[in-house]
């Protein structure tokens, strides 16, 4: 069973240059964290290693943004995207996200490989009114409907703009 950690309003942020990487299986267990995503989470090697991905999941995200990650890697394809992630003390911090398919030499899927960077303020000023519409659809949908609700609103957005969702990303 997942922890309950309270959000709080203390941001981290990520220091310049350094980039953030794990590896899962392909159940999105994490097995392999890199010494900065110890650090900016604040759990210990020992609390992720095991763990869903989402123990860092930050209830400020929209579930229809991962819903599209989990749709593009399962396609075999990268997913690139900015997520808002929670601390093991409640904190959070903003990574620009890069996901990917990690394949045996056989050639088989055997999990995915993320690497994340500290975002530009422009791009979050950007990307935080989109999760805010895509959290309100969530929020006001039923159950089942919220991830669609969600990624109407998404769909709905990167149509007006004329754009693909990789488009929109790299452009913020």
């Amino acid at each position: 069973m997942k922890q309950r950690i309270a959000p709080t309003d203390k941001e981290w942020f990520l220091p310049e240059g350094e980039t953030i990487i794990s590896k899962t299986d392909t159940k999105g267990r994490i097995t392999y964290g890199n010494g900065i995503l110890l650090e900016i989470t604040g759990f210990s090697e020992a609390e992720l290693l095991g763990k869903q991905h989402n123990i860092v999941r930050h209830p400020d995200m929209p579930r229809g943004v991962f819903h599209l990650l989990w749709e593009t890697v399962k396609a075999g394809e990268e997913f690139n995207g900015y997520v808002k992630n929670l601390r093991k003390d409640g904190g959070f911090y903003w990574v620009f996200a890069n996901v990917t398919p990690s394949y045996n030499g056989r050639g088989e899927l055997v999990g995915y490989y993320s690497v994340r960077r500290k975002p530009s303020a422009a791009a979050l000023k950007s990307i935080q009114p989109v999760y805010q519409q895509m959290l309100a659809a969530e929020r006001a949908a039923t159950t089942k409907e919220a991830i669609s609700a969600s990624r109407n609103v998404l769909q709905g957005i990167l149509e007006t703009k004329g754009v693909s969702y990789d488009e929109f990303v790299f452009t913020l």
